[in-house]
């Protein structure tokens, strides 16, 4: 084996391997992007994990300590979780801790291009001829690491378009224009969203606790 070989075979093997608890594949190429060659993250499906991981709590802290919790506890895993929540002024700070399943009360969460209209159309709804139009993303991570619990988080202002615009990105990004631009989430690259959002922020947090 050459030298390269060698140094990139040690490198490989020296990375710090993290399960993240999450189906999203969205959500999982945001982390992969902000991690790079750092850390080695797997997804659930790729751990063969197939079940649907509790979550069940008020708060965004709550959900993501509680997903992480059974994926250590069930697995023996070091592993993270996320929860996300976009928090509207004129509503009071909704639809938080439920964004992901906002036009669908009282059901699993899951991810489809149907859920994530419905989110979108009723939010909308909601701030019809409403003036103020602030916001915030926030992402709680909760990290455990050999049994050690540990809390991050991230968030970025902004403010609820009329109507949506982009393709890229995924959840509420269309209608979410960012403190500084005149786009929508959904109207930047990967490389600018993971420089400036809340998952980005929150995971930098991470990131700085790995490398001590």
């Amino acid at each position: 084996m050459d030298s390269k070989a060698v140094s990139a075979a040690f490198f490989f093997i020296s990375m710090e391997e993290l399960v993240f608890a999450t189906n999203n594949p969205h959500k999982l190429n945001e982390i992969r992007e902000l991690l790079k060659d750092r850390f080695a993250v797997s997804g659930l499906r790729e751990r063969g994990i197939r079940e649907e991981i509790p979550e069940e709590q008020e708060t965004l802290e709550g959900n993501a300590l509680q997903k992480a919790r059974y994926i250590y506890g069930k697995y023996g895993v070091n592993c993270f979780a996320d929860d996300t929540g976009l928090e509207v002024d004129a509503l009071g700070g909704a639809p938080g801790v439920y964004s992901a399943r906002y036009s669908r009360m009282g059901e699993p969460v899951y991810d489809s291009m149907e859920v994530t209209a419905g989110n979108i159309r009723k939010l909308l709804e909601m701030m019809n001829g409403e003036s103020n139009r602030r916001a915030r993303f926030r992402t709680v991570i909760a990290l455990i690491m050999d049994g050690q619990e540990y809390l991050f988080e991230g968030e970025v202002q902004g403010h609820i378009a009329t109507s949506p615009s982009g393709e890229e990105g995924f959840g509420y990004d269309p209608v979410f224009h960012p403190d500084g631009y005149d786009r929508s989430f959904a109207e930047m690259d990967l490389s600018l969203k993971n420089r400036i959002s809340h998952r980005a922020n929150a995971m930098r947090g991470l990131v700085e606790f790995l490398k001590k």
